[in-house]
């Protein structure tokens, strides 16, 4: 069994423990459910912005504990004021550390595109995203069969939230369909765990035209950044280079600055 699919596993038996703590009623009377949501495309479309996700995440099953000791709000806010475009928060705690609670307190503190970063199998997690106060939701084509995709993104239309279809090859772009807004090319490999961002560069032309087209993982220097960029990638999700650091926001901030820099010095040359 490899880690994606005890992740899986792992993940249905905590959605049915959750299910007899918090009933789908409870979860619509949030005061989070039924307000508006902000639009991740559109805004990884505003070109007073470069497209990064910053990611908020403590450890994950690759790299151990990354950072336990950052805090969510100070994090959020920062990467908010550094540039990003949008913020991705990890709900999943037996593998990522993280939490729900995560999620929503980045959303007291933040009115940006807030993407739940989660292994979703399961519409009852769709609820729960409206509930905590997300914007978007991620699917992982992996994990899920081309039916499910579908049955699981129009729950998130219906429910008003944006859908991230992550693809790892040509093939699970198959599982595109009229529900996904978003598709995300992740450059790490769920099986190895090994990053390569060469699978952006291979599979960009492959990508629906009018998605809204995003490049995941292994992100973590301004010249990949603005190379991506010019392909015509519209969002970079990035998350364990930024939380390896110090200072996360300010590594946000240093890393836009010299990716703009790097990318107007190539268009016009």
């Amino acid at each position: 069994m490899n880690i994606l699919e005890k992740i899986v596993q792992t993940k249905k038996a905590e959605v049915e423990k959750r299910k007899q703590l918090y009933s789908l009623e409870l979860l619509t009377q949030s005061i989070y459910f039924n307000t508006p949501v902000v639009s991740l495309s559109k805004y990884l479309k505003r070109k007073d912005r470069f497209g990064v996700i910053a990611e908020f995440k403590r450890q994950s099953p690759s790299a151990g504990i990354i950072n336990n000791d950052v805090s969510v709000e100070k994090t959020s806010i920062g990467y908010m004021q550094s540039g990003a475009s949008a913020l991705s928060i990890l709900t999943d705690d037996t593998f990522f550390g993280g939490k729900s609670a995560d999620l929503t307190e980045a959303r007291k503190f933040n009115f940006c595109p807030i993407l739940r970063k989660d292994f979703i199998i399961d519409e009852y997690q769709i609820f729960e995203a409206r509930s905590i106060g997300a914007d978007a939701i991620l699917l992982i084509a992996a994990c899920l069969e081309k039916n499910r995709v579908l049955d699981l993104a129009k729950q998130a239309n219906d429910l008003g939230l944006e859908v991230l279809l992550e693809v790892h090859n040509e093939e699970e772009l198959n599982k595109v369909n009229e529900y996904v807004h978003l598709v995300g090319v992740n450059n790490r490999d769920l099986k190895t765990f090994k990053t390569d961002i060469q699978m952006s560069r291979t599979l960009y032309a492959k990508m629906p035209a009018d998605a809204v087209k995003i490049s995941e993982s292994g992100i973590s220097n301004p010249q990949d950044l603005a190379e991506l960029k010019q392909i015509g990638f519209d969002g970079f999700l990035i998350g364990g280079y930024f939380m390896t650091q110090f200072d996360p926001a300010q590594t946000c901030r240093t890393l836009i600055r010299q990716a703009w820099i790097e990318y107007k010095e190539t268009i016009n040359a």
